[in-house]
């Protein structure tokens, strides 16, 4: 029977301290699980803040939303640029993004693409 080291599966809190740690680092790869638990908590963290000030109309949680939607950008772009990088491919396939109605589904894709089993020419592979 077959061993393989695999190492446990990176989870939400791990992926959030590893993209924070690596905030503004566009060189390295990053994997699907890192770069989706990072997008879920920011997409979580948003959506709270939105329906507060919604629901409260209070202009103080439209400002915090803003706000932590500033302090994200640069770590979101970075983890966005290395799961390119550990797809194979180079981080400025992220400017596809404004491409209008496809742009965002061909980057999707690419982050949900499997990464790239052995070291490629942006290192090596990310632990999971």
């Amino acid at each position: 029977m077959a061993e393989f080291n695999q190492a446990a599966p990176l989870g939400f809190v791990d992926a959030v301290k590893r993209v924070i740690n690596k905030y503004a680092e566009f060189k390295g790869r990053a994997s699907r699980a890192e770069f989706w638990w990072w997008m879920l908590g920011c997409a979580a963290v948003s959506v709270v803040l939105s329906i507060l000030a919604a629901i409260t109309g209070f202009k103080l949680f439209q400002m915090i939303s803003g706000l932590f939607s500033l302090a994200v950008l640069v770590p979101t772009l970075a983890v966005s640029w290395r799961r390119l990088h550990d797809t194979g491919r180079a981080g400025g396939w992220w400017f596809i993004n404004f491409i209008p109605a496809v742009g965002l589904i061909i980057f999707i894709v690419f982050c949900a693409a499997p990464s790239e089993p052995q070291p490629n020419r942006f290192g090596e592979v990310p632990a999971n």
